[in-house]
């Protein structure tokens, strides 16, 4: 989960990049190990489901010195429209504890 600056046009221009996604974003997130992702918005919170190959850390999402400079530009850009969660020291995504799986449930009664 993450926040967007609660600013009309921030959210606006963060709409209008993940409409068409930098292709070296796109490959920098399949060569880490993600299979998919979906994020949602409603106002200002996000939500993000990944689907990730087994031995996927996101310790590979991070852009280090062998970043393409399309994905480090573009973390930069998205960074300057997010901001903490409540109670979270840095404007990263951070986790969500699972709280419900239904087909979880169904496998094991």
């Amino acid at each position: 989960m993450l926040d967007l600056r609660d600013d009309p046009s921030v959210i606006e221009q963060y709409d209008a990049y993940h409409e068409a996604v930098w292709p070296e974003v796109l490959e920098a997130l399949r060569a880490s190990g993600i299979i998919d992702m979906t994020i949602w918005r409603r106002e200002t919170r996000l939500v993000m489901l990944i689907e990730t190959k087994p031995d996927f850390s996101f310790d590979k999402l991070v852009a280090g010195p062998d970043a393409h400079p399309r994905v480090t530009e573009w973390n930069a850009v998205m960074a300057s429209f997010q901001q903490p969660l409540p109670n979270a020291s840095t404007k990263e995504w951070q986790p969500a504890k699972l709280a419900f799986n239904m087909q979880a449930q169904l496998k094991s009664a």
